[in-house]
């Protein structure tokens, strides 16, 4: 039988569906990492856009989804890793919520949301979202950019508030690693959102990570691992050089990319190369856990890198 090909399931060329999201001085359209398309069956769609000024009108106005998404505006000063750069305002339920520094939103299937709308912008930002549930970009748009002439209006007692993520948690313990930002920042947890079954973690890369990751692999959560570079102008370029083992075999990347882990693969080593350019984001999202502890109850080294 001829081994599974695990290269596969990692995408270092997104896709560009720029169907209402055209490019503009300020934004381009969203980046595409995974889908459907992409990796069959995998039944999640992570895009990542960048979002560089202020738009005349909201590019995304009030919808619906029929699944939970997670939505991500996170800095890209390395130094400030809490800092956005800028202010939003997003609409949840119907009640408007300002921003300034690096959130996560929760939102509901069925939960109303938008318009989003900058309100400053000082520095760059990225804006991330994810669907859980469905693997269709058109699901994933569906309905966002149709316009609205009035701003929503909140119809219930619930105070949306409890879907915002203003602050991470630093629960990876104080294990430093050179060239790495440690702890990492939880931006996602049922910790911080009651009804999150999704558990995502992330920080900085700025030079030669020392001791690298050793392989490893989860018994009973898919994941996603999300490496992504922090300039606007080259948005796949990672700004580096790393190798990331997926069953066994070793692949050198330096473009943004994302991958998906199923269940039970082995993945890792890590090993982050020194001459960084420019540093870049590390993201891991475990699928199904609600919070660290059972994101990694299940996982285990298989064995240190380079070994």
């Amino acid at each position: 039988m001829a081994a599974k090909d695990y290269g596969r399931y990692i995408i270092t060329k997104p896709l560009y569906d720029g169907t209402g999201f055209e490019r503009t001085q300020r934004r381009i359209p969203p980046m595409t990492f995974i889908s459907n398309q992409q990796i069959p069956g995998v039944n999640n769609v992570l895009e990542v856009g960048w979002v560089s000024g202020i738009e005349p009108s909201p590019r995304v106005y009030e919808h619906t989804h029929k699944f939970d998404e997670i939505i991500i505006h996170w800095g890209t000063d390395p130094e400030a890793p809490q800092e956005l750069g800028g202010e939003i305002e997003f609409y949840i339920g119907g009640q408007p919520v300002t921003v300034n520094t690096t959130t996560a939103f929760f939102i509901p299937k069925g939960v109303r949301h938008g318009p989003v709308t900058s309100k400053n912008i000082r520095r760059p930002h990225l804006q991330m979202t994810l669907t859980l549930g469905t693997g269709e970009i058109a699901d994933a748009r569906r309905g966002l950019i149709v316009p609205r002439r009035e701003l929503p209006r909140k119809s219930d007692k619930f105070d949306y508030e409890q879907c915002v993520v203003r602050s991470p948690l630093r629960e990876t313990g104080g294990i430093f690693k050179r060239g790495r930002q440690a702890p990492t920042m939880t931006y996602m947890s049922r910790l911080q959102v009651n009804k999150a079954n999704c558990y995502i973690e992330f920080g900085w890369i700025w030079d030669e990570v020392e001791p690298s990751i050793g392989e490893m692999r989860h018994k009973e959560h898919d994941e996603i691992v999300l490496h992504m570079g922090s300039d606007p102008v080259h948005p796949e370029d990672l700004g580096g050089e790393m190798v990331m083992g997926m069953n066994g075999k070793l692949f050198t990347l330096n473009n943004s990319y994302a991958a998906f882990i199923p269940r039970g693969v082995r993945h890792g080593p890590n090993i982050f190369k020194g001459g960084v350019r420019k540093p870049y984001i590390e993201m891991a999202i475990m699928l199904g856990a609600g919070t660290y502890a059972e994101g990694w109850a299940d996982s285990f080294f298989e064995k240190p890198a380079g070994r």
